[in-house]
C-alpha cells in the first residue's frame, strides 16, 4: 500500500483551499486535511501530524506568518516545512517557480500546481514506497498526473 504525505491547508477562502486540496489529492500521492481558523492550526497539526504545511499569508484571526512563527516554536511541529501561499504578489512578481524570503517559499494565488508539487516533494524527501506513488507532473501542464505516462 503506497503511503501518502500528508498536507496541510490552512486558508480563510474555502473555495481555494478545496479547489487546491482537490488537485493536490488527485495526484494520488497526498492524503489533505485543511483547516479555515488561524487559532486552531496548531491543534490541527498536533492532531494529524503533517509532512507539510501550506499557509495562506493574509488570515483574518492570525496572519500566516504567525502561525509558521507558532509552528517553529513547538518542539512537535518544528521540524514540518512550510509554504505560503498569497494573492497579494502575482506570480509575474514571484516568478514560476515562487519567491523564497526569510526561508520560506511564497506562491502566488491561483498556484502553480506542478511548482507546487515540485517544491513539496524537495522538501520532504521521504518519498512513499514505489515509483508511481511520486505525483509526476508533465513539464509544459499546471496539472498533475497520479503516474508517469498516465
Amino acid at each position: 500500500m503506497i503511503k501518502r504525505k500528508r498536507i496541510l491547508i490552512v486558508d480563510d477562502d474555502i473555495t481555494d483551499m478545496r479547489l487546491l486540496k482537490l488537485q493536490l489529492e488527485r495526484t494520488g500521492a497526498y492524503e489533505v486535511r485543511e483547516e479555515s481558523h488561524g487559532e486552531r492550526v496548531l491543534a490541527t497539526a498536533r492532531a494529524i501530524k503533517p509532512d507539510f504545511v501550506i499557509l495562506d499569508v493574509c488570515m483574518p484571526e492570525v496572519s500566516g506568518g504567525e502561525i509558521a512563527a507558532r509552528i517553529k516554536a513547538d518542539p512537535g511541529l518544528r521540524s514540518i516545512p512550510v509554504a505560503f501561499l498569497t494573492s497579494v504578489v502575482s506570480q509575474a512578481e514571484t516568478g514560476e517557480n515562487g519567491l523564497v524570503s526569510g526561508g520560506y517559499h511564497y506562491f502566488s494565488k491561483p498556484v502553480n500546481l506542478r511548482q507546487l508539487v515540485l517544491h513539496i516533494e524537495a522538501s520532504v524527501p521521504d518519498a512513499p514506497a514505489g515509483d508511481d506513488a511520486v505525483p509526476h507532473c508533465p513539464p509544459t501542464s499546471t496539472s498533475c498526473t497520479e503516474k508517469a505516462g498516465t
